[in-house]
């Protein structure tokens, strides 16, 4: 099958990199059979970007498959949070105080925790969701020291024009002031400059289903 094939070629990339980074198969918009191929030849980390779109694609499949890795990668607002915070194992785009007491009220209501980006406008970009660069280090500290939550990285999605690169290294270098680990960068048309950066994940949805 064509899709399994390509995930096969970005696998294999991303050894040839010397990368272990997860690879995030961005399936919005994609229907669950197709998903289902890639499930049943053994692939478990997938992102969507809409709340009610992920639960009414794979609320059936999540409770068959307990080891699915589900990522959420839109925008989302804090009146959507219990719902995500449901569905999701991976939060990529928190970006305010609001959303994030959200998520630290659900976790110690639900006494469940999950795993979060903060997602930063590494390029500045009025029109782009994401935490700006003066604010974020108050804001990780809020997050993991005021609120408890499992912060594990930083997530950006780069200007179109221009080299991503600059934005993927800027993005790894305040991933090491904030003595964060993961790295949530890189899409279909730059992950490899992502990877040479250091991403941990990447989010691939037209390499793969195209």
């Amino acid at each position: 099958m064509n899709i399994i094939n390509n995930l096969k070629s970005i696998k294999e990339n991303l050894i040839s990199l010397k990368s272990k980074a997860t690879t995030i198969v961005v399936c919005k918009n994609q229907p669950i059979i197709k998903i289902k191929d890639l499930l049943n030849h053994g692939h478990l980390d997938f992102g969507e970007n809409k709340v009610q779109e992920a639960q009414q694609k794979w609320q059936e499949t999540l409770n068959l498959h307990k080891n699915i890795n589900l990522h959420f990668i839109g925008k989302l607002q804090s009146n959507k949070a219990k719902q995500a915070f449901h569905i999701f194992n991976y939060i990529h785009s928190l970006d305010n105080e609001k959303l994030a007491k959200s998520f630290s009220d659900l976790e110690n209501f639900y006494k469940r925790n999950i795993k979060y980006f903060v997602q930063v406008n590494i390029g500045d970009e009025p029109q782009k969701n994401g935490i700006s660069l003066e604010k974020l280090k108050p804001f990780i500290k809020y997050c993991v020291y005021d609120l408890k939550l499992n912060v594990i990285g930083l997530m950006c999605i780069p200007p179109v024009k221009g080299d991503s690169s600059v934005h993927f290294e800027k993005l790894a270098e305040l991933a090491r002031e904030n003595n964060l680990i993961e790295l949530s960068m890189g899409m279909s048309n730059d992950y490899e400059s992502a990877i040479n950066n250091g991403a941990t994940f990447i989010r691939i949805g037209s390499k793969i289903f195209n």
